[in-house]
Parts: C-alpha cells; structure tokens; sequence
C-alpha cells in the first residue's frame, strides 16, 4: 500500500514521503519568525515580534511542539533517504558512494547560494557537511545506529550543558567588585550572543526592509555567522546525531510502517505523555524568568533531550493515520509535498523573501509572531496545491531535477509522457 515506483525504477514509499512533506510543511511554523523579524526574536519573543497575547501563546505551542522538532524530524528524514538512495545505486553507474558524494557537493553549492541570496537560516549546507560523515556507515545494524546517534546527541547536550554552567560563572565573575577588564571583556562579548542588543535589530529591520543590495548585505552577515559560528559546535553534530537515528529508524523499519500499531502507540505515548509535559514546564520556566538570557539558555539546552521524542511521535501519529486509510487525499497531498521536499523548502524562501524584503512587499519587522501565522497559512496552502498537479506532469519537482541532472551531469527525463491508456482516451 506504501510503496511506488519513481521514474528512477527505484521504489518509493508513500509513508517515507508524507512525514517528509508534513516535515518540511511545519519547519515553515519555527523559520517564519528568523524570515520576518529579527534573528534574536526566534530565540527570544520580548526581542521582537511581540510577548503577550497571541503572539505570547504563539511562541509558547511552537516552542513545546515544533521549535527543533520539525527540523529533527526532516533531519532524520534525510538520514534515511541516505540509506535508501544508496541501496538503489548499487546495481547502478555511478555506484552509491559516487552518487552520494555528487548528491553532496551539489546541495552544498545550492545551500550556499541559498544562504546568502534567500535565507540565512539554512540547512542545506549543514546536511551536505553532515551527510559526508554518516555515509561510510550506511551499513551499519539499525541498533548500532541508533546508538551512535543517540551517543552523539548525548555528548552534545553534556557539552552544552557544561557550557551553560560555564557562562554562569563567567557571568558571576566579571559582575565582581574589581574584576579584571579582561575578564568583564570577555563577558560582554558572550553576552552579545545571548542577548543582542536592540541596535542590532534595528540594523537587520533596515538592511531587510531596504533593496536588494541592502538585504544582501544583511543575509551575508546573518549567513556568516551560522556557517562560522553557530553551526560548527551545534548545529553540524545535532545534524550527525539525528541523521544516525534516521538510518537507524530506517533499517528498523519505522517510516515503512514495518512497526506494530502497539509500537507507534508507544512512541506516541513518550513523545505526548512524557517529553510534552516536559517541555512544556522548561517553556513555562524560561516565561516566567521574563526570557533572562541566562535563564533561556539554560533551560533551552534541555530542550535538546525531547526534540527527537515528540518529533517521532508527531510522525507516529501520521504513519497510523496512513495505516488507517484515513484522510487519504490529504496524505496524497502530503506526499507529493514530501517527494518535491527540495523544491518546496526553497520555494518556501523564494516566497517569503518576496513577502518580507523591501524589494518586496516590504513587510520584514511589520508582522508580529501571530500575525505571520497568516504568511505561513498562504505558504502551506500554495505547497499543498501545487505539488500534485505538477508530479502529474513532470517527473520531479523544478530543484529536484536541476540537482539530480547536476549529480547525473546530464539532463534527466522531466516532463511525463502520455501513457497509452490516456492517449486513446484523449
């Protein structure tokens, strides 16, 4: 019931490509914020954007149900399709590991130019970098697979942890009676990080609302500092983990439906009943700190632990769903969304770059956190109506096609021709 075959000869999975397409539907739900406001307000709402009201309980649900979760989820994803591409290579030329490579250097040319010319927050090049790591272990049993992701996210949240402690110190310290400037030095340049100030924002509200020059200049700055500061120590390793469970899970049989309904039900229960509950108390703490920058780094570090439980539970939930048979045309709507993913994630920033920057419509800095709700509302709608239609004319979305030619180096089959049935029917 879950399986098809592409244009390629190799066998897609109708349960694989709708996670994927609700996947990359709900990352828009957290990318929103970093599209339309300044940086800072996706990590703290009283920066811009607003915290009270709606724009409060709008922070708060996306905070506990979709802030890292949607993202693990589509990382996982990745991992699998790993998996799943290179098994498909094998009895092909080039072989899986030079498709895999090629698969890589091209996502991260586009991922750059889709940094520094769309939008700054992008996963592209993190998930070109980290699929260059993860490949040599492809065969590797899903136990040993799971493990290693689960060790590596493990290590990352101690050294976060450790980390958070650290700055608390530093913080104590150069707050001291008579302490050296080196060390007040040092402070005020962490704490630059942990809560910019408002000139900074003002500057991006400007450098986004401006031309396209102006923008660039903004994007540039923004997509520097996640490529040389942000994604190395954080991003690149949460990217490995995850990937490893994606394999993991994929081996095991999760995203084929291989797993009892009793299975699904459990992981939903962990994810719903446990590491919902959870968050939603760290969520509740940082509120009620007033989102202190020390606080919301603290308690977002533990955060870490629940993104991959309640993103497989929001799966586990679809995957029962499709079992079902229920909602069928919306899952075939979700699906042709998940299998046009590359070309729906950077649709989605050719979109919103057209909404929010002033060569645009102008609206960067306009819209609060609820009112972008309506943005993302329009963004799903397009996605949900476009990719069938077009899957039934062409064998692979727009970006999909430039970047398997480009794998290829030679122009794939795109439009679908005229079956025989339907020709005679004409």
């Amino acid at each position: 019931m879950s399986a098809t075959q592409d244009q390629a000869g190799g066998e897609r999975h109708l349960s694989i490509d709708a996670v994927r397409g609700f996947a990359v539907l709900g990352i828009l739900l957290m990318n929103i914020v970093g599209m339309g406001l300044p940086a800072f307000a996706y990590i703290d709402p009283t920066y811009a954007g607003g915290s009270t009201g709606a724009d409060f309980w709008t922070w708060a649900v996306n905070n506990v149900l979709t802030d890292g979760k949607m993202r693990a989820l589509f990382t996982m994803l990745f991992g699998a399709s790993t998996v799943l591409i290179a098994e498909r290579a094998e009895a092909g030329r080039p072989g899986p590991m030079q498709t895999h490579y090629r698969r890589m250097f091209w996502l991260f040319v586009i991922g750059m130019l889709h940094a520094y010319f769309l939008w700054w927050g992008d996963i592209l090049v993190t998930y070109a970098v980290a699929g260059l790591a993860i490949f040599p272990f492809r065969k590797l049993g899903p136990r040993a697979q799971i493990g290693i992701g689960v060790g590596i996210l493990a290590a990352l949240l101690a050294k976060n942890l450790v980390e958070a402690g650290q700055i608390e110190t530093l913080r104590a310290a150069a707050m001291a009676p008579g302490a050296p400037a080196s060390l007040v030095k040092t402070w005020q340049e962490v704490s630059f990080t942990l809560s910019p100030p408002q000139a900074l924002a003002a500057q991006q509200i400007a450098g986004f609302g401006g031309g396209f020059i102006d923008a660039l200049k903004a994007r540039t700055q923004m997509s520097l500092l996640m490529q040389t500061v942000i994604s190395p120590p954080d991003s690149l390793p949460e990217a490995v983990g995850q990937m490893f469970l994606g394999m993991g899970l994929f081996r095991a049989g999760f995203f084929t439906l291989r797993w009892s309904s009793r299975a699904y039900a459990a992981m939903i229960a962990v994810g719903y009943l446990l590491a919902v509950p959870a968050t939603a108390w760290i969520a509740w703490r940082i509120a009620e700190s007033h989102f202190e920058a020390i606080a919301l780094h603290r308690w977002e570090v533990w955060q870490q632990v629940s993104r991959p439980l309640i993103a497989l539970a929001h799966a586990s939930v679809l995957l029962l769903v499709i079992r079902a048979g229920l909602a069928r045309g919306l899952v075939q709507r979700l699906a042709a969304a998940g299998r046009m993913a590359f070309s729906n994630y950077l649709m989605t920033s050719i979109i919103t770059t057209l909404v929010f920057c002033g060569f645009g419509l102008g609206l960067y800095g306009k819209l609060s956190r609820f009112q972008e709700l309506a943005v993302v509302a329009g963004v799903w709608a397009f996605i949900l109506a476009w990719s069938q239609p077009w899957l039934a004319r062409f064998h692979y979305g727009p970006f999909e096609w430039i970047w398997r030619s480009l794998v290829k180096w030679s122009p794939q089959p795109f439009v679908r021709r005229p079956t025989a049935q339907a020709a005679a029917t004409a």
